[in-house]
């Protein structure tokens, strides 16, 4: 991958095409009464029932899905504190390298290159980074939002309409 492909990805045009795109799909959240209806809450019959309310469900409720997954990284992150940190002081230690313009940062002791900086970073946040976890997080929070989602979407019935529509 070349600079030139990595700068048009990030370039002012994709940005707000990409803002554009998720304003679109968060205009699509179902009402809270409608997602947490419980009076539309049923075991279904059997599998081929499963089947298709969960096809049903994730197409229609897929903004409040992605809402329910966004809501469960942020309690991931913040429950796991370490993690959280280590982001943080990475994204902020990058940032502030970055402020500096290719120039070295002259301290009362000696002056640091933006290498040594960056180097320096890696060395603390890397250590810090493996204690915290990340993996296990990632899998919490793939197996909550997949129980979270599927659980939903399977026990969920589809509104009467729908079912009016597909027999005729």
């Amino acid at each position: 991958m070349n600079f030139s492909s990595m700068s048009n990805a990030f370039s002012m045009e994709n940005i707000k095409q990409s803002y554009s795109t998720l304003q679109n799909k968060f205009s699509t959240v179902r009402p809270a009464q409608e997602f947490f209806d419980v009076r539309r809450l049923s075991k279904p019959a059997d599998f081929n029932e499963v089947q298709q309310r969960v096809s049903y469900n994730v197409s229609y409720f897929q903004a409040n899905y992605i809402s329910v997954v966004l809501l469960l990284s942020v309690y991931a992150l913040i429950t796991n504190g370490l993690l959280l940190f280590v982001l943080l002081f990475s994204g902020l230690g990058v940032y502030g390298i970055s402020k500096l313009h290719g120039e070295d940062l002259k301290l009362p002791i000696g002056s640091l290159t933006t290498s040594q900086l960056y180097t320096g970073l890696l060395i603390i946040a890397l250590p810090l980074g493996f204690l915290a976890s990340p993996i296990s997080t990632m899998m919490w929070l793939i197996g909550s939002s997949a129980v979270a989602v599927v659980s939903h979407a399977a026990l969920m019935e589809k509104p009467i309409e729908t079912v009016f529509e597909e027999q005729v």
